[in-house]
């Protein structure tokens, strides 16, 4: 059984609705990534889930398929600069908001994983775990997720030492001794994040555990 959620939405007056979600709120490094998706009405495809919950093999095939069936999709990208400079939260709302902009198509709704979005003319419904009830946000977070990760892979083949294809800016062990060595590196760490902060101080313990 597919995501339903949205179903219950749909009447004479709504029939465009987005789907938003965000991927990378957690990361040491690189940007946060939103997407925005409207997919068809009567759209159905049981292979797509909340992004976590997929492999990257799955979500890559299912970024193609989205990309040929949606109505429109939009993608929202928020630096490290910025992260730091407005938080975490707040850069994961304004990436949703680029996302929905990035669209350039009229919708009727907006549906989010559990982020309020003020400023729209039209509903916003913010839904717990909403990545895992409705088909537009599980579709959202795939091309989030994957975008984020290609961006990821490319900031692999600038920094080697880092190793972000395999750990995609998370704080992993390997990530973590990278910063030891060799520092963060200017507008790709978030300085805010407090491993970071803590090598930028100086405060590292070698032996804490993150």
């Amino acid at each position: 059984m597919g995501l339903t959620y949205q179903d219950q939405f749909y009447s004479d007056k709504v029939q465009l609705i987005v789907g938003t979600d965000e991927a990378g709120r957690g990361p040491l490094a690189g940007p946060v990534v939103a997407a925005a998706v409207i997919l068809p009405k009567d759209y159905k495809n049981d292979r797509i889930n909340d992004s976590k919950q997929l492999s990257e093999k799955q979500r890559e095939a299912l970024f193609t398929e989205i990309h040929e069936h949606a109505l429109a999709i939009g993608v929202g990208v928020v630096s490290a600069d910025e992260i730091d400079q407005i938080n975490i939260y707040e850069a994961a709302r304004k990436a949703m908001k680029l996302a929905i902009a990035d669209m350039k198509h009229s919708f009727d709704l907006v549906l989010t994983d559990c982020m309020k979005l003020p400023g729209y003319d039209v509903p916003v419904i913010d839904i717990v775990k909403g990545d895992a009830k409705a088909l537009p946000i599980a579709a959202a977070s795939i091309i989030a997720k994957v975008t984020r990760d290609r961006m990821m892979d490319e900031l692999d083949s600038q920094f080697p030492n880092f190793h972000f294809s395999k750990n995609k800016g998370y704080g992993t062990k390997e990530h973590l001794d990278a910063l030891k060595k060799f520092g963060p590196i200017e507008h790709i760490h978030r300085k805010t994040f407090k491993p970071v902060e803590k090598i930028i101080h100086g405060e590292m313990n070698l032996f804490e555990d993150f």
